[in-house]
């Protein structure tokens, strides 16, 4: 297999990340039909086909291989770029990919790249996916990072552990006087709020403490800001993490269905095995913040 060019790389960045040879072609200021042959010699050198002609086009499995190597390569270019300019202004900003969970990202995420993306002049294309899912998006390529549950290692990748981020069931005062008069018993019956078809936080709770999933009405809020308002508002009964909880409990706008027993979820930082300052920059401050913000997982 021959090597890829820089240009060859970037265009196949750029075709993956804007979704058509249109778009790609307006960002780097050549014509669709030079992305398409750029990609057309990659595809000859490397003797695979790296993306499905379809709109927006898809990688393949072996374009998910070499669209991870270009985002190394940028990675790596971006450093040695900065290395040279001996902590001068940086001549672009670096972007840099990650994938959270909606509530990690509503609650604690955001304050760990305040500080980074200031000082480093970063800028970050966040995707956000359920924290059982997130793994994927490595696998694939399209992020450098990722906030994940699996504490599982994959290949080219190191894992850290961040901590546990708690979930409390709640619903307001009214809900658990006209659904839950004799208790949890009443549960598997009471309208509930769902985040996705993916989450099962609920479900858990569910088997956990009534003996078996919900068969009610469900409601689908995949927002985790809207979420907690549904609650809030006596749409149903949900498990919150407990940033978004903890002051209505204690003003009595919620009440807490199990207080002895709240869901921990463990949470860990999956990143690309790579020598890289800013990668390892953007580690430390979510190692920080999540340290402040979640409770420690058991030693």
């Amino acid at each position: 297999m021959q090597r890829f060019t820089l240009d060859q790389l970037e265009t196949l960045r750029a075709l993956i990340e804007d979704g058509t040879f249109e778009k790609a072609a307006r960002r780097l200021h050549v014509t669709a039909s030079a992305v398409s042959q750029r990609v057309k010699a990659m595809e000859q050198s490397s003797g695979r086909v790296l993306v499905q002609r379809t709109s927006p086009v898809l990688l393949t499995p072996a374009g998910a291989v070499v669209l991870r190597y270009a985002r190394q390569v940028e990675l790596l270019e971006a450093d040695t770029e900065r290395a040279l300019q001996e902590d001068g202004p940086a001549d672009r900003p670096v972007l840099i990919s990650l994938a959270v969970n909606a509530d990690s990202l509503a609650t604690w995420f955001l304050g760990a790249l305040a500080g980074v993306a200031a000082d480093l002049d970063l800028t970050f294309d966040l995707h956000r996916e359920d924290q059982e899912h997130t793994i994927s998006l490595l696998r694939s390529g399209a992020v450098m990072a990722a906030v994940t549950s699996n504490r599982d290692s994959i290949q080219g990748r190191v894992t850290e552990p961040l901590g546990r981020m708690r979930y409390r069931a709640v619903a307001t005062p009214a809900f658990v006087r006209r659904w839950l008069p004799t208790g949890l018993d009443a549960l598997s019956a009471a309208p509930v709020v769902t985040f996705d078809r993916n989450d099962d936080l609920q479900d858990a709770f569910l088997r956990a403490h009534a003996g078996r999933p919900g068969e009610a009405p469900r409601h689908f809020i995949p927002t985790s800001h809207d979420f907690a308002r549904a609650v809030l508002l006596g749409l149903g009964w949900g498990v919150l993490p407990e940033q978004q909880c903890l002051a209505e409990i204690a003003d009595g706008s919620l009440v807490e269905l199990a207080a002895a027993h709240p869901v921990d979820v463990p949470l860990y930082w999956q990143r690309w095995n790579l020598s890289s300052p800013l990668l390892d920059a953007v580690s430390a401050a979510v190692r920080a913040e999540a340290s402040r913000e979640l409770r420690p997982l058991p030693g």
